[in-house]
């Protein structure tokens, strides 16, 4: 099967409350550090893990109004060797955050998905890191999508977290974005939210994203404040958000040889797509398009899950995306994973 769901929830993989009411749970994991590093379009803050000899590179992006600190605890999982099981796949871990989000100078080339697309591919070439794993959430998936569809020379494989490819069903978050995202609407509404306190609004933005937000650990919610108030005193903090969720705005728009579902059947790389039941801002039915519409993927709906997966659920993911990885190396190869997964469109189509 090609699209598959789990059955049950299970158990999160949040931090367990501390023994006592009242007490916080142990410390989460600090963010990766990271740097800035020089493109030809400009500069982007990078973080990495620790990667042992031998391990294969591996992008992440993040989704809008997010930054590379989205992946701090799946990168921790990827990048270490699992007890017990030597052969389980390794990755060289890297998160970068786009033009204009998180701590990237603002962008000189422009906030659309095809600009994203084109700093992710800069970086992937100047660091000389390619054909790397490629994985995206949300609005990073649209990117990593295209980048996928642009340069299959540099995706070994792709793995893509609630990943927003259009989608014209009315649902009230993904329409609160395209009313944001209108020139004369969006920057009255920033304005707005920014009476509001940074609590307020970290409050709102965990709801839209977790299922349950009360797992998010009491010190990352802080960090999330703090940043919120930082981004505050940035001038073109703002501008960054709105003219990317205009763009993307803009791609559910598009038809033909323009449209991210046309990326996506182009797209060569044995890919893992993964979507939460409780997504509120990626409609979850998606996962049965998304596995007609990609040739070489596999689709799985996680059951009690939201939108951001890979914080909600790390472990989850990181097994997901290990699984998956141990089956295109036993498969002689991403293009060998490829041509099965193709074989396995073909025949589901014929039965159908």
């Amino acid at each position: 099967m090609r699209l598959r769901a789990t059955n049950q929830p299970g158990q999160r993989d949040a931090v367990a409350p501390g023994d006592e009411e009242g007490e916080e749970p142990p410390e989460p994991l600090p963010h990766w550090p990271g740097r800035l590093v020089d493109l030809p379009a400009g500069q982007v803050y990078v973080r990495s893990a620790p990667a042992i000899a031998g391990a294969e590179p591996a992008i992440f992006i993040h989704g809008l109004g997010g930054s590379s600190t989205n992946w701090t605890d799946l990168m921790d999982l990827l990048s270490r060797p699992v007890e017990g099981h030597p052969a389980a796949p390794v990755l060289a871990c890297a998160a970068l955050d786009l033009p204009g989000f998180g701590s990237s100078p603002p962008a000189s080339g422009g906030y659309s998905i095809n600009a994203h697309a084109a700093t992710v591919i800069q970086l992937i070439e100047e660091q000389g890191l390619g054909p790397v794993h490629l994985i995206g959430n949300s609005m990073g998936g649209a990117v990593s999508t295209r980048v996928a569809a642009w340069r299959p020379d540099l995706v070994r494989t792709l793995a893509l977290v609630s990943p927003a490819l259009p989608d014209l069903r009315p649902r009230p978050l993904p329409m609160r974005l395209a009313l944001a995202a209108l020139p004369a609407v969006g920057p009255a509404i920033m304005k707005g939210l920014r009476r509001l306190p940074a609590e307020s609004r970290t409050d709102r933005a965990l709801r839209d994203v977790y299922t349950d937000p009360r797992i998010v650990h009491p010190a990352r919610r802080r960090e999330e404040i703090a940043e919120v108030l930082r981004r505050d005193s940035l001038l073109y903090a703002n501008q960054a958000l709105l003219m990317t969720a205009r763009s993307l705005v803009s791609e559910y728009f598009k038809v033909g040889r323009r449209s991210l579902w046309r990326d996506a059947a182009m797209i060569a790389a044995p890919a893992l797509i993964l979507h939460g039941s409780h997504d509120r801002l990626v409609n979850p039915v998606m996962a049965a398009k998304a596995a007609r519409a990609f040739p070489t993927a596999r689709v799985l709906v996680l059951a009690g899950v939201g939108h951001v997966a890979m914080m909600e659920r790390p472990a989850l993911v990181a097994t997901e995306i290990r699984a998956f990885l141990d089956w295109v190396r036993e498969s002689g190869g991403p293009a060998f994973a490829a041509q099965r997964l193709s074989n396995e469109t073909v025949a589901n189509r014929v039965q159908s």
